[in-house]
């Protein structure tokens, strides 16, 4: 199927990594956008979209969340972090069904897709509930199944594995969907769980997604177990790799970083988590000098306790300023790349997160009548700066409309929401 945007305005990548407002026709071939500019007389398409009054940017990659945790959404919060996870997230995830989690899931993908996500990467407990969220939504997803084990849990940490390697069998070849495994962090997977997963991970081809460095007491444990820093831990066990995306790293010291980007390994920032869990803030302008790629995630929603990228991108271009004392600490444009080309590049999305042509056709178009763009001084600046996902009105994943003036196109929204209110009623 041929679409045509028609007479829009786009957000388009300069050679130089920062972005230029061109008004445009965007031409995309089935999954693929085939021309910029002005489109040629020969081209048919099936279906026209009247760009006039839109903005066209690449769709955000969220790299790092726990999709099906919209359950508990506004649930624990103003706790401290121990007491937030071991005290009331982990009782909470007990309670859950297998089927509870896929409804949760597609909640998640109605969130993303309503404000401008096209991408994410996700860690969950139950195999297969967020590969079919995924599909059915048309999201673009690298999915992992969450593995812990040790001494202290030898069989499950293998039933969680072979879980894994069993979904990632099943699902092979499905569109928009691919995998990594996950070991879900240094405090909860022993160093030799660790090498077995990364052996596993070597064999089955596929990326480590984990969480390193998040809390002070995850530094302090570690240390006083290990006499090492987490990164450090993980290092020997195999898992930092060009193909590793570590999502939080607050407490990166700097041979840490220096080790990261040594390995290529890329960091996923979650600053809205970070802040509100009192976990800090990440030195994330440090990391980027030290030659780490940086993308950037919402976390859960547990945790967020939104999956909207727009919120996460400005307090990115926003705390650091702060931090450092320096207004130009991390620019608008910076952020842009971070929330979509730079994730891309961590999940291993080849040709995803950027209007280029040749590139997938992952868009999303805002309403520029929106009063958080008016007027239009500058647009790249208002991504991070005063818009908040409400501009967003149609939504393209690998050229397929799955969200227009409203209306979701491949999700029955009110089915979802009946769903959710029924589990959460559980719960209460």
């Amino acid at each position: 199927m041929n679409t045509i945007i028609r007479n829009v305005k786009a957000a388009l990548p300069d050679e130089n990594g920062a972005y230029r407002v061109e008004s445009c026709d965007i031409c995309i071939e089935n999954d693929i956008i085939a021309c910029i500019g002005k489109a040629p007389d020969d081209f048919k398409a099936d279906k026209v979209i009247n760009g006039e009054g839109f903005f066209a940017v690449p769709g955000f990659v969220n790299s790092h969340t726990h999709v099906y945790m919209t359950l508990f959404r506004n649930r624990a919060d103003d706790l401290l972090f121990n007491d937030w996870l071991f005290g009331n997230i982990l009782p909470l995830e007990d309670k859950l069904l297998k089927e509870d989690t896929y409804w949760g899931s597609m909640l998640g993908c109605m969130e993303m897709i309503r404000t401008g996500t096209t991408s994410f990467l996700d860690m969950y407990i139950f195999p297969d509930t967020a590969a079919r969220a995924a599909a059915e939504s048309g999201m673009r997803a690298v999915l992992s199944r969450g593995l812990t084990g040790g001494e202290d849990d030898v069989e499950g940490g293998k039933r969680r594995l072979a879980e894994a390697r069993a979904e990632i069998a099943a699902w092979k070849g499905t569109e928009n969907l691919s995998f990594m495994l996950a070991p879900h962090a240094p405090y909860s997977c022993d160093p030799a769980y660790m090498r077995t997963v990364a052996q596993a991970a070597a064999e089955l081809d596929v990326g480590i997604h984990t969480h390193i460095s998040e809390s002070r007491s995850e530094i302090e444990q570690i240390r006083e177990k290990y006499g090492c820093t987490p990164p450090d831990l993980m290092d020997r066990a195999g898992l930092l790799t060009p193909r590793t995306v570590a999502a939080h790293c607050v407490y990166l010291t700097d041979s840490d970083m220096e080790l990261m980007a040594e390995r290529g390994v890329s960091v996923a920032t979650n600053p809205v988590s970070n802040l509100k869990l009192g976990n800090g803030i990440a030195r994330v302008p440090e990391m980027m000098k030290a030659g780490i790629n940086i993308c950037m995630g919402t976390d859960g929603a547990a945790s967020n306790n939104a999956l909207n990228m727009f919120r996460d991108l400005s307090f990115l271009t926003l705390i650091h300023k702060g931090r450092l004392e320096n207004a130009v600490a991390v620019s608008a444009a910076e952020g842009l790349k971070i929330a979509t080309e730079n994730g891309a590049r961590a999940l291993g999305l080849e040709k995803v997160g950027a209007i280029r042509p040749g590139w997938k056709a992952d868009i999303s178009l805002l309403r520029l009548d929106s009063p958080s763009l008016l007027p239009e001084n500058n647009l790249i600046s208002a991504l991070s700066y005063s818009a908040n996902g409400s501009e967003v009105d149609t939504v393209l994943v690998n050229g397929k409309v799955l969200y227009e003036h409203g209306e979701y196109k491949t999700i029955d929204a009110d089915e979802v929401i009946w769903n959710v209110r029924k589990i959460v009623e559980r719960f209460q």
